[in-house]
């Protein structure tokens, strides 16, 4: 029985694939070249931009029992600690958010509320010396990050200034509308 010959490629055949080919590769290198001297500004951003810490109601009561929240790793992928607190009687007011630590402190130095002293100070949880200082319980001398009450929740925005928070939290006429938290009183750095 004659076995029948597959297809033969030829010299002819193997020149016009690899031509085929360069020029394919040619044409995605001079996009990419081209897309990359557009300009424009680029802003990296990794994490979530929002941060949902819960429902009011819930939320404060259990800081009302326990004290302030403290969320490891919030929307961070690894290092941003935060804590939640809320002062004053009205769920609906008095939400702050800020940074566990201080900037440059590593990450086994952080703020760990005394429910006696109604303050925080730096702990940590193994060997390492942390400094021995303490923060009022609105967290001055701690990165503040904005936080708002949307759809009954407390919502920390992260990764964003406090400017585009008041914009988007404003009508967006006026950034200057725009819910305010409360009045930390904290003392200039």
């Amino acid at each position: 029985m004659p076995v029948a010959r597959g297809p033969q490629i030829n010299a002819r055949s193997a020149l016009l694939v690899g031509m085929t080919g360069v020029a394919i590769a040619l044409l995605l290198g001079a996009m990419v070249v081209w897309v990359a001297g557009r300009g424009g500004t680029v802003q990296v951003q990794l994490g979530d931009t929002e941060f949902d810490a819960g429902f009011i109601g819930r939320q404060s009561e259990e800081i009302d029992a326990r004290g302030p929240i403290l969320y490891a790793d919030a929307g961070s992928g690894g290092d941003r600690d935060l804590i939640v607190q809320h002062i004053g009687d009205d769920p609906e007011l008095g939400w702050l958010a800020f940074s566990a630590r201080r900037v440059g402190d590593p990450r086994d130095c952080f703020a760990e509320w005394d429910q006696t002293s109604q303050t925080f100070s730096l702990v940590s949880t193994t060997d390492q010396v942390c400094d021995n200082v303490s923060f009022t319980d609105v967290g001055c001398g701690l990165f503040q990050y904005p936080a708002e009450i949307i759809d009954g929740k407390v919502i920390v925005f992260l990764n964003q200034d406090f400017d585009e928070v008041a914009e988007a939290l404003s009508d967006g006429d006026d950034p200057d509308q725009a819910p305010a938290g409360p009045d930390l009183n904290c003392p200039p750095a």
